[in-house]
Parts: C-alpha cells; structure tokens; sequence
C-alpha cells in the first residue's frame, strides 16, 4: 500500500473541539494536525472544495483563548464509526497562533528517551 501523507502530523488522543468562527457553532474535532493542514472529525459531511473560517477554543485560567484560522476540505469520508465523517483540510495562511498551537502540541504529546534533547 502506497504512502499518501508526505507530512509528520500529530495524533492527538484527545480532541480538540472546532467551531465555525462566524457562527460559533461546532464544526468538528481535529484528529490530527501539521502546520500545513489537519483532519477534522465530525457527526455530519463537509463540502470538499470548500473554504471553512475555523476557531480552536484553548481552555485559560481566566478566559479561553481563541485561535482562529482558514482552511479549505481537501477531502471528505466516512470514519470506521458509524455518524462520523474524516475530512482533510489544507490551510490557508496559518498564523502565528496555529503555529504555536501546532508546536505547543507536538512538545506536549512527544515523548523523548532520556538524555535525549527535543
């Protein structure tokens, strides 16, 4: 079976919950992410082609901290759980923020031997 993915992306065993930044209703939950795209979980099936305006609501002490970017479904398939679709997103100009997302996750779900250096 060929390699698709060219990509490094993290697999988050827990989800992180999206929501439509215009509508502030949730989208999905992101699967897996790079800093060039993710894949998005989610109960009902996404317009491949299109451009979706996104938001990540990170937990905070005080307030949850918005991380808002675009990305547009590559594409869309049923997940092996039953009312589940996977679509996969190329993003649009990521900020500064998703970048530190990205980075923030990769340090807290890699493991390293010890000794080793990140």
């Amino acid at each position: 079976m060929p390699i698709q993915r060219r990509i490094e992306r993290q697999q988050l065993p827990c989800y992180l919950k999206v929501f439509n930044r215009i509508t502030d209703k949730p989208i999905g939950y992101i699967g897996n992410l790079s800093l060039d795209g993710l894949m998005l979980i989610s109960q009902l099936p996404l317009l491949v082609g299109a451009r979706f305006d996104m938001r990540v609501k990170v937990p905070g002490q005080k307030a949850p901290r918005f991380i808002d970017f675009s990305a547009t479904c590559q594409w869309c398939r049923e997940d092996v759980t039953p009312g589940s679709f996977d679509s996969g997103f190329a993003l649009v100009a990521p900020s500064a923020e998703f970048v530190e997302m990205v980075d923030s996750l990769r340090q807290y779900f890699s493991f390293y031997p010890l000794g080793a250096s990140a």
